[in-house]
């Protein structure tokens, strides 16, 4: 079990941490958190409908991985857009839908970022400082989506685009100063894949 999770029996996954995996892990989703932001303000006077059509941002964010966590959805990389009148419709309908579902998917990635927080909180530490951490099956999910929005954003600020850009990360020399940064990018990318592989039926 040490390094990867492995399926628990009626569902849910578990996985050995050491002392400083639970910290780098927390550290990261503690700063995911503050990345993303706050929610909007709860008023306990406020009107629910009010509160359900909430609108959000129309434009996507100015810093690079939120706009790697938030992507047009009908913009971006690898979407043509043809002629400018395309290219204005395009944009017209990115910022509409940005604008009912950013603030939900905000929230969402918020929630499973907390959820990462409370669980290692929770762990009680041997006399090493490791502990076993055990995820029920929904609590995996979460983590899942937790571990993808941590490797999108190391991703983005390591500039990693596609396959290739990963392959070149393995080549870098130790005393490059992104190189804490990549071993936590390509371990939280094996901590997902052995996630995957347990939620598998």
């Amino acid at each position: 079990m040490p390094g990867h999770f492995e399926p628990l029996p009626g569902g849910g996954a578990a996985v050995a941490l050491d002392e400083v995996e639970i910290s780098i892990i927390r550290s990261l989703a503690v700063q995911l958190l503050e990345l993303i932001g706050p929610g909007p303000a709860e008023d306990a006077s406020a009107d629910p409908l009010a509160e359900l059509f909430a609108e959000g941002p129309s434009e996507p964010p100015s810093d690079p991985v939120l706009r790697r966590l938030f992507p047009d959805a009908y913009s971006g990389p690898g979407v043509e857009a043809g002629s400018p009148e395309q290219a204005e419709e395009q944009h017209a309908h990115s910022a509409e839908f940005r604008r009912f579902t950013e603030n939900d998917l905000r929230a969402g990635k918020r929630e499973n970022a907390l959820t990462v927080i409370r669980s290692l909180d929770g762990l009680t530490p041997g006399r090493d400082g490791g502990a076993v951490l055990e995820l029920t099956t929904a609590q995996s999910g979460q983590w899942l989506r937790a571990l993808n929005d941590l490797r999108l954003a190391i991703g983005s600020r390591l500039d990693v685009v596609d396959e290739e850009d990963t392959d070149l990360l393995y080549r870098l020399p130790d005393e490059d100063p992104r190189k804490p940064m990549v071993m936590a990018y390509l371990w939280l990318g094996g901590l997902q894949e052995t996630l995957v592989e347990t939620l598998m039926p």
